[in-house]
């Protein structure tokens, strides 16, 4: 006889084992449960080794991309960037020369009297003056408050 009590003792048998390894299912057994939508775009169980087969995506390139054409810079390097900044240069200095040429007697006039009046305020002396005011207010327990005015000049 068995040391367990009455209610298990019918389990457990002597000659036999009462469950066979085979009568186990375990959870890892079972097929699990995917939720796939249907023709009506519901969701419904269906079981995982009955999906239908995904085919694997293909790896995609995520380096960053050159900001600049490569094809560009090279361009730019054999020569190219050169005669675009020459070019550029002689444009600005058509622009400058064209501007002097437009003045006219009027705008030379101006441009002497401008230059007159800048060299005149070489000469003058300049004052100045610096006056500051702090105030610091320290405020303590039960409503006092210490104010300190400094003036300096």
């Amino acid at each position: 006889m068995s040391a367990l009590p009455e209610r298990y003792q019918r389990y457990a048998h002597t000659g036999q084992p009462a469950l066979r390894p085979t009568d186990i299912q375990l959870a890892d057994d079972r097929d699990p449960i995917a939720w796939v939508p249907d023709a009506y775009g519901e969701m419904v169980p269906m079981r995982r080794s009955q999906l239908p087969h995904m085919p694997a995506t293909a790896p995609r390139d995520l380096t960053p991309q050159p900001v600049l054409d490569p094809v560009a810079q090279r361009m730019l390097a054999g020569g190219a960037g050169v005669g675009a900044a020459g070019a550029g240069v002689g444009f600005g200095f058509h622009e400058l020369a064209a501007g002097i040429a437009l003045m006219g007697s009027s705008g030379l006039a101006i441009l002497a009297g401008l230059i007159l009046a800048a060299g005149s305020l070489r000469g003058r002396s300049v004052v100045n003056v610096r006056n500051e005011a702090h105030t610091h207010v320290h405020q303590k327990w039960l409503g006092r408050t210490e104010v300190k005015n400094q003036q300096q000049s």
